[in-house]
């Protein structure tokens, strides 16, 4: 295998739900003769001389107290009692419901039957009404997602009795777009109700008060992160906003039709809105009264607290970026659970029957005396250790998901094509891909201009096929054609065409493969490829040219730090004497190190951090440890195992010119002088790269 390298070039550019299904089944509506709207007004009228007699023979107390009952229901209690304004304003000439959107129809809110006396019997929608408009339509509702801000409309009791699954996701309609985390509940919900489906074709019926602006952003969501999964029968394997906006818009005319929303999609998804999309007028059912002073829309208002990712908020203010800085959107604990499983699974791993699964990732161990002789029985590669944060990135259709050193995972926005020979946007994208790498924080000196940018150095999956038993350099080959190649040649697609509408740059981050390089370079790359980093490293790591992936602590896989630079993680704590304690992990609980002291640099107050994780250095002169930083990645101290190794490399003290002796021996030995032949080629911009 010929591998040209370039030691210079720089980075580029409900646990219920199973009885839940079990009601569905069990369930069967009986037959339905609608009524006619004279019958109806007649049997209401009977309904109400029965509640007036009722109310006649109860002394005032009763009747005081069923009436403050009533009226916290009632959508406006400081409006008369027939005021028609306790409705939510324009609810009345709104439009019940919308055509369906593969299995989802989009709704205003169906009020419960204690209104029917503000409204007409042509204009009543209720769930009863819901149930029979669809039951006519040869549909069967299954689950309700309400985003209405208010608990007021109606009460879900009434659906859960007839067999029908009540998610609640509050999302307020004033001056805001449902937040991040909420689109990802939305979008998690109705996936899996569908995906949970055997026989029975159920339907989602989803609404917010008028089943507009809320409702067709989560469906558009919704379309965006589904489309490739043939769910909503649309075969397409990439959709834009453009697309899912408008199918929204055919099916619930005239759609979403709030400007911010709109453009809060495309900012969402990196695209930029066509000069064509035009957002429609506000429908002629919303009143006057019900538009601001320029004519536009006000919009629905609900008065209980709620999630809202604010509008018109200003991202130009720039902000220090730092490694211990939150990235990507919280996801659904149950869909967390489910990614988990995967990664343990494509791992090979059991999952824990008690307490929380562990990150399932790779972790180098400490150079020794003993470990450095590895170097001369395999053959390894040498890359610099970035000091950044350690992530595992699982990338899937609906969206890709950082993993932490707390097995977290959380969503963010980017786009990994498949590879293809087509040019412009690839049809597909990747699915269930499993990464490892380190996001880390470039810094260009002359313009202080912050960038970050998640280096790869493994693949373990690729779309649902484990890959672990592979050679590295396989596996390194694999990422760089499968996952890097793909994702420049779009871009460089994109950026060419006339009319480019994704926005690589506007991702949260970039993304490249890290380098790795044959030993005969190690000198180069600490002398003259770490000094001219633009981000910091603290060290080396050796990697088996031939390993396979291993999960956990990989003794073969070794990291050197420069001696100021070894450290460990510990969970600090004070007690109530004052008493500052420094703990590990060993077999599940924390293990006391007892006569170990830790050191505070620049003075702050040690009970900031109590109960944190702190990375310590060892100062030998001092035999000290001296906290470095907070650990804000990590929920657990290091294994007593790891502090192990850590001392002994510590006090084995393989110093710079130790290593460069030892490497300068090895690669002089056959099995390294032979592969080296084959694996380098001369390079004629070796001298020439230079880092940005």
């Amino acid at each position: 295998m010929t591998v040209t390298m370039d030691l210079n070039v720089s980075p580029l550019p409900e646990d219920d739900e199973e009885n839940f299904e079990g009601q569905l089944e069990e369930f069967h509506a009986p037959e339905e003769r609608l009524e006619t709207a004279v019958e109806t007004a007649r049997r209401e009228r009977e309904e109400r001389r029965k509640r007036l007699r009722n109310e006649c023979s109860d002394d005032r107390s009763v009747h005081s107290s069923q009436q403050l009952v009533h009226n916290q229901f009632l959508p406006n209690k400081h409006y008369k009692t027939n005021d028609k304004n306790k409705l939510p304003p324009g609810w009345l000439e709104c439009p019940s419901s919308g055509q369906e959107i593969g299995c989802i129809i989009p709704s205003k809110v169906p009020l419960a039957e204690y209104y029917n006396d503000y409204i007409s019997p042509g204009k009543r929608y209720s769930f009863k009404q819901v149930g029979k408009r669809q039951k006519c339509a040869g549909r069967m509702l299954g689950l309700v997602i309400d985003l209405t801000n208010t608990t007021r409309y109606y009460s879900p009791l009434d659906l859960k009795k007839e067999g029908i699954k009540y998610v609640k996701i509050p999302c307020k309609g004033r001056d805001a777009v449902p937040d991040n985390a909420s689109v990802n509940n939305f979008v998690y919900e109705v996936t899996q109700f569908l995906f949970r489906q055997k026989h029975t074709k159920k339907y989602v019926l989803v609404h917010c008060t008028h089943g507009f602006n809320r409702t067709g952003y989560m469906i558009v969501h919704y379309l965006m992160r589904s489309a490739p999964m043939s769910v909503t029968k649309m075969r397409s394997a990439s959709m834009s906003v453009t697309q899912a906006i408008s199918i929204f818009a055919e099916a619930r005319s005239p759609g979403i039709y709030k400007p911010d929303y709109i453009d809060a999609l495309y900012t969402f998804y990196h695209e930029r809105k066509p000069e064509m999309v035009i957002c429609p007028p506000t429908p002629e059912w919303k009143r006057s009264s019900d538009l601001d002073l320029n004519g536009e829309a006000v919009p629905d208002e609900d008065e209980d607290g709620g999630s809202v990712a604010h509008l018109n908020e200003n991202h130009d203010t720039p902000v220090m970026m730092t490694n211990d800085d939150v990235l990507g959107d919280e996801i659904p604990n149950d869909q967390q659970d489910v990614l988990r499983l995967f990664c343990y699974q494509t791992l090979k791993l059991n999952v824990p029957a008690r307490g929380n699964p562990q990150f399932p990732g790779s972790h180098p161990v400490s150079l020794n005396r003993d470990n450095l002789q590895l170097l001369r029985q395999r053959y390894y590669y040498a890359t610099w250790k970035a000091d950044g944060t350690r992530y595992m990135m699982l990338i899937t259709m609906d969206g890709c998901y950082l993993i932490d050193r707390g097995f977290n995972f959380r969503r963010v926005q980017m786009r990994f094509p498949y590879r293809n020979s087509n040019e412009g946007l690839a049809d597909k994208t990747h699915h269930y891909t499993l990464l490892d790498g380190e996001m880390i924080i470039d810094t260009v000196p002359d313009l202080q201009k912050q960038e970050r940018r998640y280096l790869i150095y493994d693949l373990i999956a690729i779309n649902h096929v484990p890959v672990i038993e592979r050679p590295f350099h396989e596996r390194w080959k694999m990422l760089e054609k499968e996952v890097i190649e793909p994702r420049n040649n779009e871009r460089q697609s994109i950026y060419q065409s006339r009319n480019p509408y994704y926005r690589y740059d506007l991702e949260p981050f970039r993304v490249r493969r890290k380098d790795f390089w044959l030993l005969s370079t190690v000198t180069k790359l600490l002398k003259e490829f770490i000094p001219r980093l633009s981000h910091d490293a603290d060290g080396l790591i050796f990697q088996g040219w031939d390993d396979p992936y291993v999960p956990r602590t990989h003794e073969g896989l070794l990291k050197w730090k420069y001696a100021s630079m070894n450290s460990v993680d510990f969970l600090f704590e004070v007690d109530a004497d004052g008493n500052q304690l420094l703990y590990l992990h060993e077999r599940g609980r924390k293990r006391l190190m007892d006569g170990n002291k830790v050191v505070f640099k620049d003075g702050p107050d040690p009970s900031l951090y109590a109960g944190k994780i702190i990375e310590c250095c060892w100062v030998l002169e001092e035999q000290v440890w001296v906290c470095m930083r907070m650990r804000t990645d990590k929920s657990t101290p290091n294994d007593f195992n790891t502090y192990r190794k850590v001392m002994r490399s510590i006090r084995d003290n393989i110093t710079e010119d130790i290593l460069l002796n030892e490497i300068h021996e090895i690669i002089r030995l056959p099995m390294y002088s032979d592969r080296i032949k084959t694996d380098s080629k001369p390079h004629p911009h070796i001298d020439a790269g230079r880092r940005r």
